[in-house]
């Protein structure tokens, strides 16, 4: 049986199907022996921090220990509801692509700042890998700092040349989660 990968997409209109490009490079670059799954968050042109948590929630809890991935405001919104979460499902790895960083030096967005103590409501054994490219015209690139101090346990990747979508190149991601299935 494939080992279920779960693909939380961004924010904004359009943004289910541009993630869906990455899903599917992520899908390549796997192979057979994982089923990525992108499933559409609700309203993504304006989401609601609440229903996306509890839909969020909902998805993580139909698999043991999912792999679960999230893409820019996929990622911020998978961080704030894991470290308010009163009982956060187990993940095998959480993987971060691009992901905004809400709060201290970062976006000021009402409502969406990440907790000072962020680290330290996640789980320690949680594996945690950030990415981001370089020529990301989204979300700018030293959130990516902003989140190394965050989260001083997350492996920070810095890819050069890459867009917000890292290029539709999703290699580094699936060799990650590759690498923690085998470890």
């Amino acid at each position: 049986m494939a080992r279920r990968v779960l693909f939380i997409h961004g924010a904004g209109e359009g943004a289910h199907e541009a993630d869906a490009r990455m899903a599917a490079a992520l899908q390549a670059e796997l192979g057979s022996a994982y089923e990525v799954d992108c499933p559409q968050m609700p309203d993504e042109a304006d989401p609601d921090r609440a229903a996306w948590a509890r839909r969020l929630l909902d998805l993580m809890a139909g698999d043991d220990r999912p792999v679960v991935v999230g893409h820019s405001a996929g990622g911020l919104h998978l961080l704030l509801t894991l470290a308010e979460a009163p009982d956060p499902p187990p993940l095998a790895g959480l993987f971060l692509i691009a992901a905004p960083f809400c709060g201290q030096g970062g976006w000021e967005i009402g409502g969406y700042d990440l907790p000072s103590d962020l680290a330290q409501r996640l789980p320690a054994t949680l594996p945690l890998r950030l990415y981001h490219g370089d020529r990301d015209a989204v979300v700018p690139f030293a959130h990516l700092d902003l989140y190394a101090r965050a989260l001083p346990r997350g492996m920070a990747r810095r890819l050069p040349g890459r867009d917000h979508q890292l290029n539709e190149n999703l290699a580094e991601v699936a060799g990650d989660i590759r690498a923690l299935e085998e470890g």
